[in-house]
C-alpha cells in the first residue's frame, strides 16, 4: 500500500505546481469575416494554376477558372504572363476545357494536352483528348509577349 501514497503524493504535488510549471494553452481562437475585396472575389473562381518554370525572368504561368455549362467542359484555361513595373498581368485565352495538362515546355513554347467534350453527329456528348502548341516571342527587355501563337497538334 506504500505504493499507493506514493502515487498520491505525486499526483498531488503536479496539481500544486505554480501555473507558470503547467503547459501553455494553445493561440486563442480567431472569428474571421468575408473578404470583400473584389480582385479575391473573382481569384474564387480559380481552380487550377501551373507555373511555367523554363521561361526564365519572362515567368508566367497556365490558370483554370471554373464556369460555363457544367455539362460541357468548363474549366476556362488562360496563359498569362506577368506585366512589367507593376503592371497588370498579361493575359490570353486559350479555351474551354475538361482539363488541360502540360505536356512539355521550353523558352517561348508550351504542349498541353487537353480534355475536352465534343458533340458528335447525333447531338450526342462525346470526350476527347488533343494536343494544342503554344508559342510566343518575349517583347523588348523582357516584357510579356504582345500576343500567343495557337497550333493544333496532330
Amino acid at each position: 500500500m506504500a505504493w499507493h501514497r506514493d502515487v498520491a503524493l505525486a499526483l498531488a504535488a503536479v496539481a500544486a505546481a505554480p501555473l507558470a510549471a503547467q503547459p501553455a494553452a494553445g493561440p486563442a481562437p480567431e472569428t474571421l469575416r468575408p473578404d470583400a475585396d473584389a480582385q479575391v472575389q473573382d481569384g474564387a473562381w480559380v481552380v487550377e494554376i501551373d507555373e511555367l518554370r523554363r521561361q526564365g525572368e519572362l515567368g508566367g504561368k497556365l490558370f483554370g477558372m471554373a464556369g460555363g455549362d457544367p455539362a460541357v467542359n468548363g474549366l476556362y484555361t488562360y496563359l498569362a504572363f506577368p506585366g512589367m513595373g507593376g503592371d497588370a498581368w498579361r493575359i490570353f485565352r486559350i479555351g474551354n476545357f475538361l482539363s488541360y495538362r502540360i505536356a512539355s515546355e521550353a523558352p517561348g513554347r508550351v504542349l498541353l494536352r487537353v480534355r475536352e467534350n465534343v458533340m458528335n453527329e447525333d447531338g450526342e456528348i462525346g470526350t476527347r483528348t488533343r494536343r494544342i502548341a503554344l508559342s510566343w516571342t518575349p517583347g523588348a527587355d523582357g516584357a510579356p509577349p504582345a500576343s500567343v501563337r495557337m497550333t493544333p497538334v496532330p
